[in-house]
């Protein structure tokens, strides 16, 4: 079978490597700037990769909106399948890319869209075969998690840990998409489609660990815990949640426990119950391998629908908790003490929550929040 890559950086390049070894695939097309196109196989010109009828799927590597979005859209409706890695485009055009799909006789295969090497999505999938995914979580960003485990570690604060995690090339020179919690806002827009069958909310409520400080982590380690950024999903009763936001969990816990840039992901099933997946979420090899896998799933006849037609209202009361806020501004009517500088909200759903911290950071802008985990 063969293939076209579109784009030759970090994934580009893993997927071409790993296919090399792959019996019965072959690149015959990779899409570059004209100005890297190094020979035969590469081209600049995208019209040529679309019109050639030889070549079956089409694996978009690029990341961002645009040109990926147009891309996987005329890919799409010339019928040929599309694997792609880019969650922020998939997030925001998940539904359109599944009509489309659909309508031309096509497939859109996104394992490595979420959780890198992990087969994640393929494993909800399965699950989704007999049960209902009642809920969803875990820590879906390795550059955040890297962050986290490297302040405990070397007792070190958030901005001299985040050089570092750019020096090792975990984190771009805009660390934004990672440390705001963008990045894991998509994956659990994506996941949380394909676990409940609905075109997930746009704005689900996110914040990041920008304002993380060793302080911070020190007062929630004498509280025998641990700070880790998760995306978090709940359905029940024909509604359902999503949220993004540091978590407080038991330092006995698994996922207080997963170390540098590794990823943990969790799911409950109505009969198979609680599910975890461990392991690298990004880099160009585990991030390749969940590509490749899809191609050769399609070789072999796997052919992915998704139905986003189920009507669940979206409901953030459903991840209602307790949240912790270190901040000067003065402590609601309400809240409780929880060490110095800090302060205990009791049953705030995540809308109100980020609410209360949007607040906070308006009259403190080094404000941190973190939700306490209701696991013992």
């Amino acid at each position: 079978m063969k293939i076209a890559i579109l784009g030759y950086g970090t994934v580009g390049r893993g997927v071409d490597q790993i296919v090399a070894g792959v019996e019965g695939i072959e690149v015959t097309r990779i899409l570059e700037l004209p100005d890297r196109c190094e020979g035969p196989r590469m081209t600049s010109d995208y019209a040529s990769i679309v019109s050639d009828p030889s070549i079956e799927v089409v694996l978009e590597c690029m990341g961002g909106l645009e040109p990926a979005h147009t891309f996987i859209m005329q890919a799409l409706e010339a019928g040929k399948s599309v694997v792609t890695s880019n969650k922020a485009v998939v997030a925001a055009f998940f539904d359109e890319f599944a009509r489309a799909a659909e309508e031309h006789g096509a497939s859109l295969l996104i394992e490595a869209t979420c959780g890198g090497g992990i087969p994640w999505i393929a494993s909800i999938e399965k699950v989704r075969r007999i049960d209902e995914v009642s809920s969803l979580s875990g820590i879906m960003n390795g550059t955040t998690n890297f962050i986290v485990d490297a302040m405990i570690k070397n007792d070190a604060d958030f901005d001299e840990t985040l050089a570092r995690a750019q020096e090792l090339g975990y984190a771009e020179a805009d660390p934004s998409a990672d440390i705001d919690g963008i990045d894991v806002k998509n994956k659990t827009r994506i996941a949380v489609s394909v676990a409940f069958d609905t075109a997930c909310e746009p704005e689900i409520p996110v914040t990041g660990i920008r304002t993380l400080t060793k302080a911070d982590l020190d007062l929630f380690a004498a509280r025998g815990c641990t700070v880790k950024l998760l995306g978090r999903a709940v359905q029940r009763d024909g509604r359902y949640a999503a949220s993004v936001e540091p978590v407080a969990l038991p330092s006995a816990s698994l996922e207080a426990n997963v170390p540098a840039n590794f990823n943990l992901v969790s799911l409950e099933g109505t009969t198979v119950g609680p599910l975890k997946f461990y392991g690298q979420g990004a880099g160009s090899l585990p991030t390749g391998n969940a590509m490749v896998q899809d191609v050769i799933d399609y070789a072999a006849g796997r052919r992915p629908r998704y139905d986003f037609s189920r009507a669940l209202a979206y409901d953030p009361a459903l991840l209602a908790g307790d949240y912790v806020y270190r901040t000067t501004m003065p402590a609601p009517e309400g809240a409780e003490a929880f060490g110095s500088g800090a302060w205990l909200v009791r049953g705030l759903d995540p809308v109100s929550a980020r609410t209360l911290l949007d607040e906070a950071l308006a009259q403190d802008p080094t404000s941190f929040m973190a939700a306490l985990s209701q696991e013992d």
